[in-house]
């Protein structure tokens, strides 16, 4: 029933209605955006189009949310996918949008059985086969040294999920070898926890040594912030990562990005 699909996305294609002005307003907003080439923001743009007809994005805590808020949320999550396909992000339908940091409330039972309850700000989370929930004030941020993306980070996990529970080893494509994967990441991850440990600097967010469903989600985000500073400091894992989201990042930032209000 692939040719049923690939109708019914043509005809959404065909019918959108997504505000020309508005769309370059947000391509001119990232970095990793505003050096697509013209091929790339056209692909971009056909993602955003189904990806925002699919999937629901709603304030909360008074939050109302607007049409460019709508698309910069959703070009964000896209360049995940730039070059795979929307069905990376099937089995849920809701994007869910505070002004700032929410609290997060659950119980979960640790190793040794004893029971905890949580109540905890954040400004993301992922659910397993149900929303994705954002901070708008980490949203809405343009990108900086630190590679920090909390859309990038979120959605991450959703592709990491497909597996179930987010564990740093997203389903890989056909040809891609699965033992490499575990055996560069889980390296990257145990050298990375150890210098954290020491205190020994890096470009890549300390959070990554969480867990290592953290380190995948933040790699992917400086991946596509700041992808010269995981090649250098982990050129296997970007490697990797450059093969799963069919992408270099390092190579299109070190293009002249191209001038606001260009060719769409």
């Amino acid at each position: 029933m692939q040719w049923l699909s690939n109708w019914r996305r043509e005809r959404i294609l065909r019918r959108s209605t997504l505000d020309a002005g508005t769309w370059q307003a947000v391509l001119d907003r990232y970095p990793f955006t505003r050096v697509l080439t013209r091929d790339e923001r056209a692909r971009l743009r056909e993602r955003v189009i189904l990806f925002l007809h699919e999937k629901s994005i709603v304030g909360a805590g008074g939050l109302e949310v607007r049409d460019e808020m709508r698309m910069c949320i959703a070009a964000q999550a896209c360049m995940l996918i730039l070059n795979l396909d929307l069905d990376y992000y099937r089995g849920w339908v809701e994007v869910i949008v505070y002004p700032d940091e929410f609290v997060a409330e659950y119980d979960y039972v640790d190793e040794d059985g004893i029971a905890h309850h949580v109540q905890a700000p954040m400004t993301g989370e992922s659910w397993l086969e149900g929303p994705v929930i954002l901070s708008w004030a980490d949203a809405e941020l343009r990108g900086g040294d630190q590679g920090y993306n909390v859309v990038i980070h979120e959605f991450a996990h959703k592709i990491d999920m497909l597996n179930g529970d987010a564990n740093g080893f997203p389903p890989l494509h056909p040809g891609m070898d699965r033992a490499a994967w575990p055996r560069a990441f889980g390296a990257a991850y145990e050298d990375f926890r150890g210098r954290v440990a020491r205190g020994e600097p890096s470009t890549i967010d300390a959070y990554a040594a969480e867990h290592p469903a953290e380190f995948f989600a933040v790699l992917s985000e400086a991946f596509f912030e700041t992808p010269a500073a995981v090649l250098a400091e982990y050129g296997e894992v970007y490697r990797h990562l450059a093969a799963f989201y069919r992408q270099d990042p390092a190579a299109r930032l070190s293009r002249q990005p191209l001038r606001a209000g260009g060719a769409t």
